[in-house]
């Protein structure tokens, strides 16, 4: 037998619409596991699809004025289309109509009717269209589904159908959780399924009248399969079920769902069904929760279904990164803003914050502004370090086997917040580090070895990001001018201090997250900008300005702001509280003591809550905020005159 393969399913998706950022999702959480996995030497097998089979794709197709056919052919081209445009590499794509699959599923239906799994009987009672889904009468209340996101009304169905003994599966579904601990995830969810089951199973109708859409029930072509026995079974037509090599791709390593489909479907009924053909159960099955657009439902109805293309194109506009860039922070945003299995919202506002800060301010200042420092010390050519960075390397070294487990675990979002205490360790080293001053003091060797620690953080976080970020991280190691292709680099390589060549020619910087400003970016022509006036202070405007020399005798970061510091300080006389957007340069502790030029007669501002009573002077080097401070020790309170 050959090697095992990862084998990743996302659910198959009705095929009614175009995805959405809520779809998206699943797909995009599965690339970046998938990506990751083939990091590690693994082969990998990432399924996805579209579910083609249900009543409400053939109404959906008439109320289009299509025939069904040719409007599952045109939504499961856009599918394959925007997963494409999201930088989505599955290995397999299946179409619930095609003829292996119908294969499969008639087969399927014919083992366990012939083991007595399935049986012939009348259904009588409520279903509903939307959800595909029969209730009992207890859980229909004022004839709508009880489902709080559907709540649409159900039918009254009453027809001779074929019925899963899902019933006789309880006890061994109960047991096989209690074995396997980790078959169900996340925790609480896991805790749901177990009280749906002990609830009772009731046996579930899995034929329909047949209506001209939908595969047949093998010889009574009056009836079709039901849509959810007929979708579930595409995991196993994929991996080539009754077919050699079979076993190189199942189990399931981990098939990933919305919520909605986790407790009822995927949690009972799925694992009942292979256990009536006797087959492996996956190893995993995780339920996500749901994503919101400014804190409602994503609906078709309200308008608010965002596609992720025209996502992307608007940042790409009002940043000025490139449309693969902005695709790739979507993919970004997604992962890192809430713990993966549980809801989540999403806001523009917070796509622009993570952007800025995040990406621009974190991500981008580590690799922008040591590039642009190796440019003008080193003629763009990698140095070789005369010392390594220790502290530095222990950091990053520590970082991989943080983000291995945080995979291993599922928690895509700890794996980025460790990542990204790396970059904000890289950021924080050249700052203590000062390559500026070392050219300018001569220091050669020392220069070296600052820039050359902050490149090889540089290219480990691009290694560890390029499964979230796939282009980004593509343009970011064009620029270390390392000619490896990023696609060959292993795990192993993210985790080793000292791959970084040197003598490499580095690229030039050039931000690949560029800030979005306030003012978005107009699309078309851009006019030829005059340039403004520029003013002059006159002498007496120059002398309302009380510049005078403070002490920084306390320091605390911003309760409200990551890049603010609280700062107190005193002016010999008086002590006041500043405001100071220096903490991505400055630790607190290392500014108690510290003098510094202060505008002292500045109006008072209350900033994200703390009021700032002056405003400290620093330059602009490279980026950063150097503060100013005076050669010589000069009494606080002293005035610049």
């Amino acid at each position: 037998m050959g090697e095992k393969a990862y084998y990743i399913t996302t659910p198959i998706y009705y095929v009614t619409d175009v995805p959405h950022i809520g779809n998206a999702y699943t797909t995009i959480v599965s690339d970046v596991l998938a990506r990751h996995q083939r990091q590690r030497g693994r082969k990998v097998v990432f399924a996805t699809g579209t579910d083609e089979n249900a009543i409400k794709v053939a109404e959906a197709a008439q109320q289009a004025g299509m025939p069904p056919k040719e409007f599952v052919d045109k939504l499961a081209a856009a599918f394959v289309d925007v997963w494409e445009s999201l930088h989505i590499k599955y290995d397999a794509f299946i179409r619930t109509t095609e003829p292996r699959h119908v294969a499969v599923v008639q087969r399927a239906f014919e083992i366990l009717r012939d083991r007595g799994d399935v049986y012939k009987g009348v259904y009588e009672g409520w279903y509903c269209v939307s959800d595909e889904t029969f209730f009992r009468e207890s859980e229909v209340v004022d004839g709508k589904c009880p489902n709080a996101e559907c709540r649409k009304p159900v039918q009254w169905v009453q027809e001779e159908n074929y019925y899963f003994k899902l019933s006789a599966y309880q006890d061994r579904l109960l047991e096989h959780i209690e074995r396997n601990p980790d078959f169900l995830q996340p925790e609480f969810r896991k805790n749901e399924v177990v009280s749906f089951i002990k609830q009772g199973l009731q046996d579930i109708s899995i034929t329909r009248a047949n209506r001209g859409w939908g595969i047949p029930v093998p010889g009574e072509p009056d009836k079709v399969i039901y849509v959810w026995f007929d979708a579930l079974l595409n995991y196993i037509t994929i991996a080539g079920w009754e077919s050699p090599g079979f076993d190189e791709i199942w189990p399931a390593d981990i098939q990933l769902m919305g919520k909605d489909i986790f407790v009822r479907f995927h949690c009972t009924f799925w694992p009942a069904m292979l256990m009536g053909l006797g087959v492996e159960l996956p190893k995993v099955l995780f339920g996500h929760g749901w994503w919101s657009i400014e804190g409602e439902k994503i609906s078709k109805s309200k308008g608010n279904a965002i596609s992720p293309a025209a996502l992307a194109a608007d940042l790409a506009a009002m940043s000025g990164a490139t449309n693969g860039v902005a695709i790739d922070v979507i993919r970004y945003f997604v992962m890192r803003e809430a713990p993966f299995g549980v809801d989540a919202d999403f806001s523009r506002d917070s796509l622009k914050n993570r952007f800025n800060s995040d990406l621009a301010n974190d991500l981008g200042n580590l690799l922008n502004r040591t590039l642009s420092m190796l440019d003008r010390y080193m003629d763009r050519v990698i140095p070789e370090p005369v010392g390594v960075a220790l502290d530095l390397r222990s950091i990053a070294e520590a970082t991989h086997k943080e983000v291995e487990s945080a995979f291993d675990e599922f928690q895509f979002s700890r794996a980025l917040e460790a990542i990204w205490q790396l970059v904000g360790a890289g950021n924080r080293y050249l700052e203590d580090q000062a390559p500026w001053r070392l050219h300018k003091e001569g220091k050669k060797a020392e220069l070296a070895t600052v820039l050359y620690s902050t490149l090889e953080t540089a290219r480990m976080v691009t290694v560890m990001i390029a499964p979230f970020m796939p282009e980004a991280a593509r343009e970011m190691w064009r620029q270390l001018g390392i000619p490896e292709p990023l696609e060959e680099q292993t795990w192993a390589d993210a985790g080793a201090w000292g791959r970084l060549a040197p003598g490499t020619r580095a690229g030039a910087a050039e931000p690949i997250f560029p800030r979005i400003e306030d003012k978005p970016r107009k699309e078309g022509r851009v006019e030829e900008q005059k340039p403004e006036p520029q003013e002059h202070l006159t002498h007496d405007e120059f002398k309302k300005m009380e510049l005078r020399i403070a002490e920084i005798v306390a320091a605390e970061r911003h309760p409200n702001a990551d890049k603010l510091l609280k700062l107190t300080v005193s002016l010999g006389d008086e002590r006041r509280t500043i405001v100071a957007g220096i903490a991505q340069w400055y630790e607190p502790d290392a500014l108690v003591g510290k003098k510094i030029v202060l505008l002292a007669n500045l109006a008072p501002a209350t900033i994200r809550g703390v009021q700032s009573q002056g405003m400290l002077l620093a330059a602009d080097v490279d980026g950063q905020a150097v503060i100013l401070t005076p050669d010589s020790d000069v009494p606080s309170g002293a005035k610049i005159r």
